[in-house]
């Protein structure tokens, strides 16, 4: 983020003593006069955009306090008041770009205030657990609203937290011990006693603790942030405050601790349970919705089936090259023990990256800049960043090379190399970097910036993914153990729509996806492991998972419209998907396909019927 040379203050004042000169340019007195000015009909949509997006930044940045209504509340005033201007926009006097701007900020606003109200529901599932949670916020909030403080009021408030943590313990306790379904006269009278004294049984699930024990270190960081504003400023606040906070944050990091470690089972060790917070089906349908999906999870699900079988018919063909009748798990066992020896996998990586760059020069299939072809470079991930991503990876420049180390285990170590082999790691490379993410990212820098707020994985992962399947059909890999690398991939990304799908649907647990990944695709119990912790780990939007194979099918039947039905050619395609920046695919093809679009558009593009699956 670039600071400005001077202070906010200084600087809104200094506008302020321009604007009043009489003798201002006309120029500078228009700007000035629409720097705060709404954007509305007969503007660009993409200042438009980058004035809505500036509004949401600065609101939610202020209220920033995780789990507050008061965030709720103020945010989906933002949204609704831009859903009110975005109508004032005058559609059919906007060009194709801006149309398909119009359809994407129309989206986006829907889908905010849908999750809105999704969280809302997220936070009544753990409220009771959180007695201290509104007592808190509105403290720090009244702070950030530069009201005076009551440092002897605040310090009552405080006083009261642990013995309120002390409550909800009890009550969780008492959950744990009771059985569910005990109709006994006796579990009767005692439930009503219980209900009497406000002091019944919490019974909760590790979903529900893990999501709470992050929302009370929250509010323990809240608790300092306060405190720390005055302390040392506000001559009574540290002698009416110091203890009571001190008890009260003390209470606050036990309970996180007790939360996540006793009753949802994650104590930091690697044999922790994997826990997961399903979005529902409810969650699924907004976010298909905001990709432009017109698709329900049950048709993703046997898309993926059906995609997976493909594999597993090309696997035995490829098991068969290589002398292993049909056997393909056989002949990913032998893909799997030929690895680069420790020290070499930096050096095959890079020789690897040469080859791809050297076969999309060859075919002429994309437009590579020098200074993007000269501006990436190697690291080497640490067993640390492994246990989330046991392969190779794209991030800030940098090609992060997934490996054994010497402080592994042995077990360890060889898994490792296993999973980052010669020919799994041939495809991987294209996929990372040119012309995979490593492109993207050079050309989304370059293009089209606003659309940033419209990033997709079904864009994102879908381009990566999308090379693949090319790469493919146009013989990049030249040996059946290439072949097999390639189809182990497209077939973890099947997986990938599969096992995420059902997670979030109630269908599937956290070990029953390791398993799946392990015995149907192959994977090394590590690896997949590392696979679904980072699947349910919360730090991906539910959909992520599916935006790789789905969003690399998208691309590709819209290249078939485009390129193959004559309108222009891989390299003219190629290029004009970079350049279009992020978005949902089927508003990709909007654009190259100059498709008629309304103010109502809705998504209805059935990309995936049929057999799919390249050659």
């Amino acid at each position: 983020m670039k600071l400005l040379s001077t202070p906010r203050c200084g600087f809104a004042l200094t506008l302020g003593l321009l604007a009043s000169l009489t003798v201002l340019p006309t120029g500078l007195r228009a700007q000035t006069a629409t720097l705060t000015e709404p954007a509305r009909a007969g503007k660009s949509m993409e200042e438009f955009i980058r004035r809505y997006s500036a509004d949401a930044n600065d609101t939610s940045r202020f209220y920033d306090l995780a789990w507050s209504e008061a965030r709720f509340d103020r945010m989906e005033r933002v949204y609704r008041d831009w859903q009110g201007r975005l109508k004032e926009v005058n559609f059919d006097a906007l060009d194709q770009a801006g149309r398909v701007d119009y359809i994407l900020l129309r989206d986006k606003l829907a889908e905010e205030i849908a999750h809105v109200g999704l969280d809302r529901k997220r936070l009544q599932e753990m409220d009771d657990l959180l007695p201290f949670r509104k007592p808190m916020q509105e403290l720090e909030l009244s702070r950030r609203k530069m009201a005076p403080v009551n440092a002897r009021a605040a310090a009552e408030v405080l006083a009261g937290f642990p013995e309120q943590i002390k409550q909800v313990r009890a009550r969780i306790e008492k959950g744990k011990s009771q059985k569910a379904g005990d109709k006994t006269d006796k579990g009767e009278k005692a439930e009503k006693g219980d209900k009497a004294e406000g002091s019944k049984g919490l019974k909760v699930s590790a979903v529900v603790a893990r999501r709470a024990a992050e929302a009370v270190s929250s509010l323990h960081g809240a608790l300092n942030t306060w405190a720390g504003f005055y302390e040392g400023f506000q001559p009574e606040f540290s002698w009416w405050v110091n203890r009571p906070q001190e008890d009260a944050g003390k209470a606050m990091a036990e309970y996180a601790k007790y939360l996540r470690e006793d009753v949802a089972g994650l104590k930091g060790k690697d044999e922790d349970p994997l826990v997961g917070d399903p979005i529902g089906a409810d969650g699924l349908a907004v976010d298909l919705a905001a990709e432009h999906l017109p698709y329900t999870p049950k048709e993703l699900i046997a898309v993926g089936e059906r995609e997976f079988a493909w594999c597993e018919e090309q696997m035995k063909k490829a098991a068969a090259e290589m002398g292993c009748s049909n056997n393909w798990k056989a002949a990913l066992a032998r893909v799997k023990a030929d690895y680069a020896p420790p020290g070499g996998q930096d050096e095959m990586v890079t020789a690897l990256s040469r080859q791809s760059i050297a076969f999309l020069k060859q075919n002429d299939l994309v437009t590579i800049p020098p200074l993007c072809e000269e501006t990436w470079r190697l690291t080497m991930s640490s067993p640390e960043v492994q246990k989330t991503l046991p392969f190779a990876a794209y991030g800030g420049q940098n090609m992060m090379v997934a490996y054994a180390k010497d402080e592994m285990k042995y077990e360890d170590k060889l898994m490792a190399m296993r999973g980052n082999n010669r020919a799994f790691t041939h495809i991987v490379v294209p996929h990372e970097l040119i012309p995979g993410h490593h492109l993207q990212g050079f050309a989304a820098e370059r293009n089209r910036t606003y659309r940033s707020l419209f990033r997709t994985p079904f864009y994102v992962e879908g381009w990566a993914l999308y090379w693949e399947l090319r790469y493919w059909d146009l013989g990049y890999s030249q040996t059946p153990e290439e072949r097999i690398g390639m189809l182990f991939w497209r077939m973890h990304r099947c997986a990938r729509i599969i096992v995420s799908l059902k997670f979030h649907l109630g269908q599937m647990t956290p070990p029953e996806m390791i398993d799946f990944l392990v015995d149907r695709v192959g994977h090394e119990r590590s690896g997949a492991t590392s696979e679904v912790r980072r699947f349910v780990g919360g730090a991906y939007s539910p959909l992520y998972q599916c935006g790789y194979l789905l969003g690399g099918m998208q691309l590709w039947s819209l290249r078939e419209e485009a390129v193959a039905g004559g309108r222009m050619t891989d390299k003219q395609f190629n290029d004009a998907v970079l350049a279009g920046n992020t978005m949902p695919i089927e508003m990709v093809r909007a654009s190259l396909l100059n498709l008629p679009l309304t103010r109502e558009t809705k998504t209805s593009w059935r990309f995936a019927e049929g057999h799919w699956g390249g050659k």
